[in-house]
């Protein structure tokens, strides 16, 4: 085989996110607004996958910027096998009771052939916060 027919398409990896606004961690007099991600990564292609790297860009409704680059996710580079599901949540908090997320994660294929998935940009809003 050669590389070509062995490197994972970014496609092949979904990336999902559910939001949570989390009210008892959050002290909106002190413009503090925390919010959980859940994320489902779901590795569709032939191959297994190890995600080395993450990447978040974080912007609030000041439109302040936050970057977080980190290896791994929640202290794990987690291999996800072909065809199965890798989930994980994590948190921020903004100065701001909306903002945005997006980001990518950096993964290598079991031939180490290296793979960017990008991660869309996704809403970070309490209930009722956003029409």
């Amino acid at each position: 085989m050669s590389n070509l027919e062995t490197m994972v398409n970014p496609s092949d990896i979904n990336v999902t996110v559910e939001t949570q606004y989390i009210a008892n961690q959050s002290i909106p007099d002190q413009n503090q607004f925390a919010f959980a991600y859940h994320i489902t990564i779901s590795n569709n292609s032939d191959f297994g996958v190890v995600l080395l790297h993450r990447h978040w860009i974080i912007i609030d409704a000041d439109e302040q910027q936050q970057e977080v680059k980190g290896a791994g996710v929640i202290g794990e580079q987690p291999l996800i096998p072909t065809n199965t599901q890798y989930k994980y949540s994590s948190g921020t908090v903004l100065n701001t009771p909306v903002g945005t997320m997006q980001g990518s994660y950096h993964m290598v294929d079991e031939f180490n052939n290296p793979l960017e998935v990008p991660i869309a940009p996704f809403l970070l809003a309490p209930p009722n916060q956003v029409n």
